[in-house]
């Protein structure tokens, strides 16, 4: 993982991962290297969580801006064309179900921990289809959020699609890609592109993960994939992927009980 594009810490006794992007003197605009950090972060959270070492990540930038998104003029930089260059992004491994710049959004659902987004600045194009990929995002007032990919001749690619319908109506979806306008983290909470406004969406996302590390890590995590797996299932799934998850949590409970007893 390169350390000028990315770090993790660990906040609230280690049980709170923090992912900043780092680099800040490009509004933290992805270039090859940004996408390759990224990926390993994904990997990096996820295995931390899957070994009961952290209970929430928080994601953010350094500097100015979240994230600004693509970096056009790194990705030309080898003097490729504009299609070539990009096209070059979209490398998929084998057997993997996602690319490389759908991976750095899509593989933060596959944490499974709570992941929050603390979004300022700038919020654009692939900044934002990372951003989808948290479970929550709280954003600055002033924050500009915007599906950008338009302004290039593009349509959004890194697995905004998997997210998105979950947060707006497909109106609102059409019309902020057609035009590739800015929103405002204000006009973003208003209809559920974002989650909520604070003035330190950094500061709020931090105390919010360690609100929920407090809480039943057992819970926490199936509740997350409680709403994960049938948000738009059928209620038959619904009902019975809610019993299944329960039924863990109680046998945990009764094994535990069992164990001190």
């Amino acid at each position: 993982m390169s350390e000028q594009r990315l770090r993790i810490d660990r906040e609230h006794d280690g049980k709170v991962a923090v992912v900043t992007l780092t680099r800040p003197e490009k509004h933290n605009a992805l270039d090859r290297a940004m996408f390759d950090a990224i990926d390993a972060a994904t990997i990096e959270v996820r295995e931390l969580a899957e070994a009961g070492e952290i209970e929430a990540a928080v994601l953010r930038g350094e500097g100015k801006s979240f994230c600004s998104g693509l970096d056009i003029a790194a990705v030309l930089g080898g003097g490729a064309d504009f299609a070539t260059a990009t096209g070059a992004l979209l490398e998929r491994n084998e057997g993997e179900l996602a690319n490389l710049v759908q991976r750095v959004g899509y593989h933060w659902r596959a944490v499974p921990v709570p992941v929050i987004a603390a979004l300022h600045g700038n919020v654009l194009g692939g900044g934002l289809q990372i951003a989808l990929g948290a479970d929550i995002r709280i954003a600055a007032p002033d924050a500009k959020l915007s599906i950008a990919e338009v302004r290039w001749g593009l349509i959004p690619d890194m697995a905004l699609t998997t997210a998105l319908p979950r947060l707006i109506g497909i109106d609102h979806a059409k019309e902020l890609t057609w035009t590739g306008r800015n929103v405002s983290g204000e006009e973003a909470a208003r209809i559920g592109l974002v989650t909520r406004t604070a003035e330190d969406p950094f500061a709020d996302a931090l105390a919010l993960a360690g609100e929920i590390v407090q809480k039943s890590p057992l819970a926490v995590r199936r509740a997350k994939r409680l709403y994960d797996d049938v948000w738009e299932a059928s209620d038959a799934e619904r009902l019975a992927t809610e019993e299944g998850l329960q039924r863990e949590i109680l046998e945990h409970v009764a094994a535990a009980a069992a164990a001190q007893g």
